[in-house]
């Protein structure tokens, strides 16, 4: 009998299989390129609007501040909402942030854009890793996150390319519009992805704040050490992606346009980093050494820019924005999978939102920082000051051997 009854027992059920990777890795790519068209569309319009170094870092500063309290609630707004809803708020907050930018370039616009911005690019980056994390095979993180990355690079040539040609002929407050209306359009796919790839992430995680986020690093020192190196890598990409148009027109002598192009050069470089670091990640070194390296290789390209950008042909000078784009824009990926590879089991959101108050935390730095510069010296000097902390940072990853 009990044969019997062993024989007809049905087969246990088969877990779920997963959605595919792809369209999920496609909507947070292009989610990461809106928010970055908006959060860099002020400094490359800077010039045409009137909006000089101070309120450049009023805005900066503002959206950091607010993206770096959101960080620690991408992770638990992933929990309880869901990746791809938490994509459609973001993209709601650019929108607003444009139409609060388009009024002017007095200080509570931007004050009010920042706040607004803040809110578009604190969650992306815990929610987009939360559904990634969730999706991609350990092997493939530092590949697929790299992808991921890229979306910051593509929205920010656009921007370099086309917003001062677009201010060029028309009203910069265009350049505003457009973005406004393009966030607004992104709303449409991403509540389609979210029926699909929402209930992975959904889970009602418990509040997630800054007491949790100190004590999450307190105990992993691997996870420290990498909070700590974000604050001058994300400063040293401030510079690059938010104050070099301002930094070339004055400072360097170019015009308005060329400023722009060689800033996309870096944008270029910033995407053949994310893409080719992911693959050396995967193949042949690993993330925490890589990432180590390319301190000081943005450290070198930083002080290359400031001590000897207003002396290079305008190719050189493109190549050199290149390089500082390949190591300063570059990092991003293979440092976001490695916080996913040491993050406590299922805390993969958290732990990267927690990792990245280090990096907002230097993004607020950064522009207070040069805006002092500026005042005292000139931006090149803060250039200079970035690339040293950016080197010490390096140094100390390639010393840690976890």
């Amino acid at each position: 009998m009990v044969a019997e009854t062993a024989a007809v027992a049905p087969a246990p059920a088969e877990p779920p299989a997963m959605p595919p990777l792809l369209p999920a890795l496609i909507g947070m790519t292009g989610l990461q390129a809106l928010v970055a068209l908006a959060l860099f569309a002020p400094g490359v319009l800077a010039p045409r609007m009137g909006i000089d170094p101070a309120g450049l870092g009023l805005f900066t500063t503002t959206g950091f501040a607010v993206g770096m309290a959101a960080s620690l609630c991408g992770g638990v707004l992933a929990g309880r909402l869901g990746s791809f809803r938490v994509a459609s708020f973001c993209a709601v907050a650019v929108a607003a942030a444009m139409l609060c930018a388009m009024t002017g370039s007095g200080t509570l616009a931007l004050l009010a854009a920042g706040i607004a911005i803040g809110l578009a690019c604190g969650p992306e980056t815990p929610a987009s890793a939360a559904i990634l994390g969730r999706l991609v095979r350990e092997a493939d993180r530092p590949m697929v996150f790299s992808v991921r990355q890229t979306g910051n690079q593509f929205g920010a040539m656009a921007g370099s390319l086309a917003l001062p040609l677009l201010a060029a002929v028309t009203d910069p407050r265009a350049g505003y519009a457009a973005i406004a209306a393009l966030a607004l359009v992104c709303v449409l796919p991403f509540e389609r992805l979210r029926t699909t790839y929402d209930p992975l992430t959904r889970s009602a995680t418990t509040a997630f704040g800054l007491g949790a986020a100190i004590r999450l690093l307190r105990g992993d020192p691997a996870l420290r050490r990498l909070a700590l190196a974000s604050f001058p890598y994300s400063a040293s990409q401030l510079t690059l992606n938010g104050f070099f148009v301002v930094f070339a027109v004055a400072e360097l002598g170019l015009g308005h346009v060329a400023a722009g192009v060689a800033l996309a050069a870096g944008q270029a470089g910033g995407l053949a980093g994310r893409l080719g670091w992911g693959v050396v990640a995967s193949r042949w070194m690993a993330p925490r050494r890589l990432v180590g390296l390319l301190g000081l290789g943005m450290a070198a390209a930083s002080a290359l820019v400031a001590l000897a950008g207003a002396s290079l042909p305008f190719p050189a000078l493109a190549a050199a924005t290149f390089l500082f784009g390949l190591t300063a824009s570059g990092w991003n990926g293979i440092f976001l999978a490695e916080v996913a590879r040491l993050a406590p089991a299922g805390r993969i959101g958290e732990a990267t939102g927690a990792v990245m108050v280090g990096g907002f935390a230097g993004l607020i730095a950064g522009p207070v920082l040069l805006v002092a510069a500026a005042a005292v010296s000139s931006l090149a000097t803060g250039y200079l000051v970035v690339s040293l902390l950016a080197a010490l940072a390096g140094l100390s990853l390639l010393g840690d051997k976890r």
